[in-house]
């Protein structure tokens, strides 16, 4: 089935962030390999400036471990007029936080309060996205609705670059690439079953759900650079799928998941005592579930 064109809201998005973020661009593409690659060969090549990279479709995208993810629809006939079954893009923009602690926690805050901005009252149900730490977004407590990776480069623009391309200093450039499913997809070979933020509010196809999500994003994205994780800990913790649940760690832990500190490590009260989970590289799955492969 051929796609009508997908309108996006690209003007409107810049002039919503360029103000706070000089030298600020969009970029829509029909295509590409993953967003997060480009803008990282992009920053290789020198050029770090400011840029929202938006994929309608990614052949190549990819999720932390180097997991693929797919932005394909696994059912075209699902899909309406000009519909995506996913938004699929990348942030890259010069920071330069005094701690990188908690920086992917702190995305998922910002991009889980855009979809969804308002919280049940103090003892009534969980929220319906939640977090999962370190990266992933979760819709209902158990079921995945999108990923967050989050990549720098250290290195500097080539010798007599100026401008916002410039990085200074302790600036990285950093990557924030994410993919929130739009549609229903199967389940296939997933650790963890699909949901859809159409089960959230219909309305949000990719263009309307990008909206909402790109300025408070660069907005988080600053705070973090000047504040840290700290301030935002207790609007995770509101969010926090995995707290009080009993958890395994793919290092063979298993305990109680007991929230995470004010420097993003999560918790976990193991038979050896409470350790604080720090590693990117430690995959957390509640008991009961698979854990990836190694």
């Amino acid at each position: 089935m051929t796609r009508a064109p997908v309108r996006w809201q690209a003007e409107a998005i810049w002039e919503a962030v360029a103000p706070r973020l000089p030298g600020f661009t969009v970029e829509i593409l029909p295509e590409i390999d993953s967003t997060n690659t480009e803008l990282m060969r992009r920053a290789r090549a020198g050029r770090t400036e400011p840029t929202l990279l938006v994929a309608e479709t990614q052949t190549a995208g990819r999720g932390r471990l180097g997991r693929p993810w797919q932005s394909q629809a696994t059912d075209a006939a699902s899909e309406g007029p000009g519909a995506l079954p996913s938004l699929t893009f990348s942030l890259g923009l010069p920071l330069a936080p005094r701690d990188w602690s908690g920086l992917s926690l702190a995305v998922g805050v910002s991009v889980a309060e855009s979809l969804q901005p308002g919280l049940p009252a103090p003892g009534g149900p969980t929220p319906r996205i939640g977090l999962k730490w370190p990266n992933d977004l979760w819709l209902d407590g158990d079921r995945k609705l999108g990923g967050i990776l989050v990549e720098t480069a250290s290195f500097v623009a080539p010798q007599g670059a100026a401008g916002p391309a410039a990085l200074t200093g302790a600036a990285r450039y950093v990557v924030i690439g994410i993919g929130i499913n739009l549609l229903p997809r199967s389940g296939d070979g997933m650790n963890t079953p699909p949901a859809f933020l159409g089960e959230v509010d219909a309305s949000l196809d990719a263009p309307a759900a990008l909206g909402r999500i790109a300025a408070p994003l660069v907005a988080m994205l600053q705070s973090f650079e000047g504040f840290g994780f700290a301030p935002v800990q207790a609007r995770f913790d509101a969010r926090d799928v995995l707290r009080d649940r009993a958890v395994r760690l793919s290092d063979g832990q298993a305990g109680t998941a007991h929230g995470v500190g004010d420097d993003g490590a999560l918790r976990v009260l193991t038979a050896a005592g409470m350790q604080s989970v720090t590693s990117a590289e430690i995959s957390v799955r509640p008991a009961g579930r698979a854990l990836p492969p190694a």
